[in-house]
């Protein structure tokens, strides 16, 4: 399992696709953006971080999971109409809310050791979400079946992740003056950022694919 092809394969998609995923998904990650300024603009600087967790709750299940199957339903050459996918990513949100919050959780516990360990938790939770939208696993279920199926290809996992998410990480410490901002360009800023983070997802239901296949289609 070769990471470069793997980004490779998944960047193409990901370009070949960029029309569809962000019809799909962008107005989801843009209302997310304008509920989380909002949100700080009436709480001010001060506020909890657990209240922009919050709002993230609302929104990153319905628009990851409706990306899931959209990758799922490409990957066996079926064509399902946006609607209907956002239709099933809602039925899935409390099962998909409940998981992201356990794994948010695990994750700032892993980092607040130190930073190795909380990256280590995020690799091995890497395919809970797609253990769960795909195979319709329980939050707590797909937790532990995704701690299974990373163990062998941890390393490979955690270059790919890391070949997509360091950059954006950089981005986001570079920009993060004007993200703190209530301008136009850092809220166009937000919503960018949001949407490329979703090229994560595609590398890693590619590699979600490699190690668990799915059936074929008759």
């Amino acid at each position: 399992m070769n990471p470069l092809p793997i980004l490779r394969d998944s960047w193409y998609f990901f370009s070949r696709h960029l029309g569809a995923i962000a019809r799909l998904c962008l107005p989801l990650v843009v209302l997310e953006s304008l509920a989380q300024r909002l949100l700080a603009s009436a709480t001010g600087m001060e506020a909890s971080p657990a209240y922009g967790l919050l709002v993230g709750l609302l929104f990153y299940p319905l628009y990851t999971a409706a990306l899931i199957l959209f990758l799922d339903a490409r990957s066996r050459g079926l064509a399902v109409h946006h609607r209907d996918l956002l239709a099933m990513a809602l039925q899935l949100w409390p099962r998909f809310a409940v998981l992201t919050a356990l794994s948010s959780l695990l994750i700032m516990l892993g980092a607040s050791l130190f930073i190795l360990p909380g990256l280590w938790v995020l690799i091995r939770l890497a395919f809970a979400e797609y253990l769960l939208v795909l195979d319709g696993l329980p939050p707590l279920a797909a937790l532990r079946e995704s701690f299974r199926l990373t163990g062998e290809p941890f390393w490979r996992v955690l270059v790919c992740v890391l070949s997509v998410m360091a950059p954006l990480w950089l981005l986001d410490a570079w920009s993060l003056p004007l993200l703190a901002s209530d301008g136009p360009l850092a809220f166009v800023l937000d919503c960018l950022r949001g949407f490329l983070q979703l090229f994560a997802s595609v590398v890693v239901f590619r590699l979600f694919m490699l190690v668990s296949p799915r059936p074929a289609v008759s």
